[in-house]
């Protein structure tokens, strides 16, 4: 089979028509948190990707840390992904689902009534948050998790992957990146936990693998990614020594359960510590399924990855944005129309929908 990125290939039991991947990308564009016509627009357009990951969709209401993002936990916001994936799919595109539980990253003000701002630990992060009703808000105390907090979070992983099938996903994505929930219990910059959740490498571990673990209940670990970003500085994520050793180990509890690929991110373009090439060859001997990374990438670094056999498939975010057709730009070397970030999160079309196709 071609490694080209242009050529068709194959994820699991997917065909898709090539090896680029759109990254999931937070749009804010959910009023209510309910996905709408415009959001299945937007995803339709982008259609010519192999595969489009969504922007995080939360599986809980405590999981809302954001203005506007989407979820999928509820009757009203599975009828919404229903129309997005029934246009993705008319126009011959494949869709895997991202689930983002936002974890200690919010502000109640985000949140519907009855929803906790929860994380591993009672650590606040440094900074703001954007709220629509009152600007920008310090980053409050979010509340540790309790065992009753964890297996709820856990199983509302599972029934949202459960519920994003039912309404036409062809896959799921975890997001364990980012500094987000699953992120937060891997990594010792928002973990302080001394119970069997925190502390060693094994400890820390448990949480991601076990939103694994009843995900693939629900769902089969043929319709299962994750998403992870080893060195991420998001969110007050940090490295320390045990870094290398937690993520070879998380890659090869990943593979032995046969999930159908591993997102691999790298921040470096951001200004985030780059992975060691070490460990991302580890993270690709360890695991057997699809390897996906993303990361800066343009269309030369992207084949030149392909080629040398780091990759299965690309992942570019950014470019997606003001490129709706980006692969037959990327295949003619077009020039790329740059995107607008004062639009990136703002509510409407402006910057969202209103990019064109071929110019």
């Amino acid at each position: 089979m071609s490694n080209s990125l242009f050529e068709a290939t194959t994820l699991g039991g997917l065909a898709l028509t090539n090896r680029i991947v759109m990254a999931p990308m937070t749009r804010s564009r959910s009023i209510g948190n309910v996905p709408g016509e415009l959001v299945a627009e937007y995803y339709a357009q982008r259609a010519s990707a192999g595969l489009i990951v969504t922007e995080g969709a939360s599986p809980s209401p405590n999981g809302l840390g954001y203005a506007r993002i989407p979820g999928a936990f509820d009757a009203a916001q599975a009828a919404g992904w229903k129309e997005v994936t029934k246009a993705v799919h008319a126009a011959g595109g494949k869709i895997f689902i991202q689930l983002m539980h936002a974890g200690r990253v919010g502000h109640p003000n985000n949140l519907p009534a009855g929803a906790r701002l929860l994380g591993p630990s009672a650590l606040a992060l440094e900074g703001e948050m954007w709220t629509d009703q009152d600007g920008l808000q310090p980053y409050p105390v979010p509340t540790a998790m309790t065992e009753a907090d964890i297996d709820a979070a856990l199983d509302e992983y599972a029934a949202s992957a459960a519920l994003s099938i039912e309404a036409g996903f062809d896959g799921v994505e975890l997001h364990g990146a980012n500094g987000y929930l699953i992120d937060q219990f891997l990594n010792t910059g928002a973990n302080e936990r001394t119970d069997s959740w925190g502390g060693s490498v094994e400890n820390r571990l448990r949480f991601a693998l076990a939103a694994v673990d009843r995900t693939i209940a629900r769902i089969g670990k043929e319709r299962l990614g994750i998403r992870l970003s080893p060195y991420g500085a998001f969110n007050g994520c940090k490295p320390d020594a045990a870094t290398d050793e937690l993520y070879e180990k998380l890659a090869e509890a990943l593979d032995q359960r046969g999930i159908v690929y591993l997102h691999l991110v790298d921040h470096s373009s951001m200004g985030a510590p780059k992975p060691s090439q070490t460990l991302v060859a580890a993270i690709r001997a360890k695991f057997r399924g699809t390897l996906i990374l993303s990361g800066g990438y343009d269309a030369a670094r992207a084949q030149a990855d392909l080629d040398e056999g780091r990759a299965d498939l690309v992942a570019f975010g950014r470019p997606f944005i003001s490129n709706p057709d980006l692969p037959a730009k990327l295949k003619a070397g077009t020039k790329l129309r740059e995107s607008d970030p004062s639009t990136y999160y703002t509510p409407g079309p402006a910057g969202y929908t209103d990019y064109p196709a071929g110019e």
